[in-house]
Protein backbone atom coordinates (compact mmCIF):
# COMPACT_ATOMS: atom_id res chain seq x y z
CA UNK A 1 0.00 0.00 0.00
CA UNK A 2 1.12 3.30 -0.54
CA UNK A 3 0.11 6.59 1.72
CA UNK A 4 0.55 10.05 0.27
CA UNK A 5 0.85 13.04 2.77
CA UNK A 6 0.28 16.04 2.16
CA UNK A 7 0.01 19.67 2.96
CA UNK A 8 -1.26 22.65 1.18
CA UNK A 9 -1.29 26.37 2.34
CA UNK A 10 -4.94 28.42 1.28
CA UNK A 11 -5.00 31.99 0.78
CA UNK A 12 -7.86 33.84 1.58
CA UNK A 13 -11.21 32.56 0.20
CA UNK A 14 -9.37 29.83 -1.37
CA UNK A 15 -11.41 27.30 0.21
CA UNK A 16 -14.72 28.64 -0.23
CA UNK A 17 -13.96 29.20 -3.73
CA UNK A 18 -12.53 25.98 -4.02
CA UNK A 19 -14.77 23.78 -1.86
CA UNK A 20 -16.87 22.00 -5.12
CA UNK A 21 -13.62 20.84 -7.15
CA UNK A 22 -12.37 19.84 -3.97
CA UNK A 23 -15.79 17.58 -2.90
CA UNK A 24 -15.77 16.54 -6.80
CA UNK A 25 -11.82 15.38 -6.43
CA UNK A 26 -12.91 13.30 -3.30
CA UNK A 27 -15.52 11.67 -4.85
CA UNK A 28 -14.32 10.80 -8.16
CA UNK A 29 -10.92 9.74 -6.36
CA UNK A 30 -12.54 7.90 -3.70
CA UNK A 31 -14.48 6.02 -6.88
CA UNK A 32 -11.00 4.76 -8.76
CA UNK A 33 -10.38 1.20 -8.61
CA UNK A 34 -7.17 1.07 -6.54
CA UNK A 35 -7.90 3.64 -4.39
CA UNK A 36 -8.03 3.03 -0.57
CA UNK A 37 -8.92 6.45 0.95
CA UNK A 38 -8.93 9.79 -0.33
CA UNK A 39 -9.87 12.87 1.89
CA UNK A 40 -9.01 16.28 2.97
CA UNK A 41 -9.27 17.83 6.25
CA UNK A 42 -8.75 21.78 7.53
CA UNK A 43 -6.10 22.06 10.04
CA UNK A 44 -8.12 23.00 13.41
CA UNK A 45 -5.04 25.11 14.72
CA UNK A 46 -4.33 26.84 11.32
CA UNK A 47 -7.88 27.56 9.35
CA UNK A 48 -5.39 27.92 6.38
CA UNK A 49 -3.82 24.53 6.06
CA UNK A 50 -5.41 21.98 4.53
CA UNK A 51 -4.13 18.43 5.10
CA UNK A 52 -5.07 15.61 2.43
CA UNK A 53 -4.40 11.97 3.07
CA UNK A 54 -4.51 9.50 0.38
CA UNK A 55 -4.34 5.57 0.47
CA UNK A 56 -3.48 3.32 -2.71
CA UNK A 57 -2.94 -0.48 -3.27
CA UNK A 58 -0.13 0.07 -5.41
CA UNK A 59 2.28 2.89 -7.21
CA UNK A 60 0.51 1.71 -10.10
CA UNK A 61 -3.17 2.67 -8.90
CA UNK A 62 -1.32 6.26 -7.80
CA UNK A 63 0.14 7.10 -11.51
CA UNK A 64 -3.11 6.06 -13.33
CA UNK A 65 -4.89 8.28 -10.38
CA UNK A 66 -2.77 11.42 -12.24
CA UNK A 67 -3.84 10.69 -15.36
CA UNK A 68 -7.73 10.61 -14.97
CA UNK A 69 -10.14 13.32 -16.30
CA UNK A 70 -11.08 14.32 -12.32
CA UNK A 71 -7.41 15.43 -11.90
CA UNK A 72 -7.00 17.72 -15.19
CA UNK A 73 -10.09 19.41 -13.83
CA UNK A 74 -9.26 19.73 -10.51
CA UNK A 75 -5.98 21.16 -11.67
CA UNK A 76 -7.41 23.02 -13.98
CA UNK A 77 -10.19 25.01 -10.98
CA UNK A 78 -7.03 25.37 -8.76
CA UNK A 79 -5.14 27.47 -11.22
CA UNK A 80 -6.81 30.63 -9.93
CA UNK A 81 -6.95 30.35 -6.46
CA UNK A 82 -4.28 30.88 -3.77
CA UNK A 83 -3.47 27.30 -2.60
CA UNK A 84 0.30 26.81 -2.66
CA UNK A 85 1.59 22.86 -1.50
CA UNK A 86 3.99 22.68 0.91
CA UNK A 87 4.74 19.25 1.59
CA UNK A 88 4.20 15.96 -0.18
CA UNK A 89 5.12 12.79 0.78
CA UNK A 90 4.80 9.38 -0.31
CA UNK A 91 5.68 6.09 1.86
CA UNK A 92 5.66 2.29 1.41
CA UNK A 93 3.39 0.39 4.01
CA UNK A 94 2.08 -2.73 4.50
CA UNK A 95 -1.76 -3.33 5.39
CA UNK A 96 -1.79 -2.53 8.78
CA UNK A 97 -3.27 -3.63 11.81
CA UNK A 98 -5.88 -2.54 14.65
CA UNK A 99 -4.40 -0.76 17.18
CA UNK A 100 -6.48 -1.31 19.81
Amino acid sequence: MLIVLEQARLGEGALASGREALSAMVTASNAEEGCISYAYAQDILDASVLHITEKWIDEAALVAHFQTPHMAAFQQALAGLDVKVTEVLKYQADDGAPLM
